[in-house]
């Protein structure tokens, strides 16, 4: 049993407060939320929003993964075929997106019920002294970071959305327009958020989960990174701000409380590998904590191979494995590596980043480390639709006991890391870059290569072919700013694959359209159902507003351009 935080349940803030009065008379056994606000009883409005970070479910899920991943090149919907969850697949061949979808209604719903809890607690907390309750203060902190964490996700994934805080009371909630606020300014809003929670967050936390002021710089880094590329209406890059990525520096500068693990797979392991040196912040889950299955991952319950449970969604793509592919000096093949696919029958004959076999399985290999268990082409349930690869990292071992029989899922209680230590040496590099100082740069992105290299212990006996250098100016580069940037934006998708950025990269980068048309035009020579698939630039970088929302809003909310 993993200890944690925050569980699924609480029954304290389940309890509603009508807005009208019944008959005059106030409803028996029910209390007021000022009743609720004392220093025995206010963690549980913490308690409540911390909870909202896992409170999501396979059709609408917070690790992103239909959004970063297969709405990317680094991923297939997989499953049964183009009709099972088909909203994915049209996420998928950028066709046919539509507001009415239920999963987008239903992220949209989740991500502000966890806003919304992370306001009631705000409001909780201002009623209250801190001679009362000490932690005051930092709990104000902690709050305004988990309210930062859903506007962010909300913001890449819809772009226009409400920016509702603790002032505003309940009853004026409908009229906040999702264009009351420009790019710029939700931005700024959201980074203001995190700048609060790093001012008052301490450097570590007693209890594992909770929020520090590392993770809050970290985030900042992240929304002043997205922030520094400016976009038009129609969502075009217009330019680079030279300020908000030297705000990118100063944050990741900030960072002290992590560093890179020893080992890349350590991140992807359950047990005592969870909350270890690389992550910075962590979606918590458990098992055996008095409730039915436990607090599990069900944001990624569908990607376990068929031949272990259910149901082989979230497939590597052919390109991605491509990616993984070495020159004979160890860079990555920039230019060329999806010129050939990489063939798994004849894995020996390729070299490759050490990355590949931590992130991917691969038939006749090992199962996530573990002998007793060979990944075969058996266990796909797909094959001539999606190809034999699977996902690894958010994946266990059978053997693990963190695994709950869901019939007819199977899920876990591993963590989720939201943000890792690699990323935010990558986000500093990418402001580095940016500002004309590539120079200083290189070290950073060869410590994240350096890393990988030495990321052979678990994959010993197949790790041979493995092949993996620094960039070294002058030797086997020349690092000008253009290089650096194309062997930055390469590096960010081998080192952070299939963990739900993919996509939003591109987009932040204004290449989405150029990068993902070039990979349907590829995919159709492959795989029949890619024939009608085609990015349309200056509206398929986001999604559309929900239907619902908009009709629940009575019209407040505006439609993104082009739906």
């Amino acid at each position: 049993m993993k200890k944690i935080l925050y569980i699924a349940g609480i029954a304290l803030l389940s309890i509603t407060v009508s807005c009208t009065d019944y008959l005059d008379n106030d409803p028996r056994g029910v209390l007021s939320e000022e009743e609720l606000v004392n220093a025995e009883t206010i963690e549980g409005f913490m308690t409540s929003a911390y909870s909202a970070l896992g409170n999501d479910h396979y059709d609408a899920p917070f690790s992103l993964w239909p959004y970063g991943n297969v709405r990317s090149d680094d991923a297939y919907k997989g499953g049964s075929g183009t009709n099972d969850i088909q909203d994915f697949h049209f996420f998928e061949v950028s066709n046919n997106i539509r507001p009415d979808f239920g999963e987008l209604d239903a992220f949209w719903y989740n991500s502000f019920v966890g806003i919304s809890r992370a306001n009631k607690a705000l409001r909780a907390l201002e009623q209250i002294s801190a001679e009362e309750y000490p932690l005051k203060d930092t709990r104000i902190a902690e709050m305004k970071f988990i309210r930062g964490h859903f506007y962010f996700m909300l913001k890449i994934m819809f772009r226009n959305i409400p920016f509702i805080t603790e002032d505003i009371a309940i009853e004026d909630y409908g009229t906040i327009s999702n264009r009351a606020l420009n790019n710029e300014q939700l931005w700024e809003a959201i980074a203001k958020d995190f700048e609060a929670a790093a001012a008052g967050l301490p450097a570590a936390q007693a209890e594992v989960g909770r929020a520090n002021q590392s993770a809050a710089y970290a985030y900042l880094a992240k929304v002043r990174l997205y922030q520094a590329y400016t976009q038009d209406e129609n969502y075009n890059v217009t330019g680079i701000d030279q300020n908000h990525m030297q705000q990118v520096l100063d944050a990741t500068a900030q960072v002290t409380s992590a560093s890179l693990e020893s080992d890349f797979a350590n991140n992807f392991l359950p047990g005592s590998y969870e909350n270890g040196a690389e992550s910075v912040f962590a979606i918590q889950f458990s098992q055996d904590d008095g409730t039915l299955y436990g607090r599990l991952n069900y944001s990624d319950v569908l990607s376990t191979p068929q031949g272990l449970g259910c149901c082989d969604f979230h497939k590597p793509s052919q390109n991605l494995v491509n990616a993984f592919k070495t020159n004979a000096n160890g860079l990555p093949q920039l230019n060329n590596y999806n010129d050939s696919d990489l063939n798994y029958e004849e894995l020996a004959t390729y070299t490759v980043d050490p990355r590949l076999y931590h992130t991917v399985a691969i038939p006749g290999l090992p199962y996530k480390y573990d002998p007793e268990y060979t990944y075969v082409e058996a266990w796909v349930r797909s094959p001539s639709t999606y190809g034999y690869f699977a996902s690894l990292k958010e994946n266990v071992s059978p053997n693990c006991g963190c695994v709950v029989n869901i019939d007819p899922f199977y899920g876990n209680s591993k963590n989720r890391i939201q943000i890792r230590y690699a990323d935010v040496l990558l986000m500093r590099a990418e402001a580095l870059i940016e500002l004309g100082q590539q120079g200083e740069a290189l070290a950073l992105v060869n410590q994240v290569r350096t890393r990988a290299a030495n990321s052979t212990a678990l994959i010993s006996g197949y790790e041979s072919n493995a092949t993996i250098s620094p960039y070294i100016d002058g030797v086997n580069c020349t690092w000008t700013q253009e290089y650096a940037r194309q062997a930055l934006r390469f590096e960010r998708r081998l080192e952070l694959a299939m963990e739900g950025n993919r996509f939003f990269d591109l987009v932040r980068w204004g290449v989405a359209a150029e990068v993902l048309n070039d990979y349907y035009g590829e995919e159709k020579t492959k795989r029949a159902y890619y024939s009608d698939a085609y990015f349309d630039k200056n509206k398929e970088e986001y999604c559309p507003i929900p239907l619902t929302q908009i009709n629940f809003s009575q019209g407040v909310y505006q439609q993104n351009p082009g739906y």
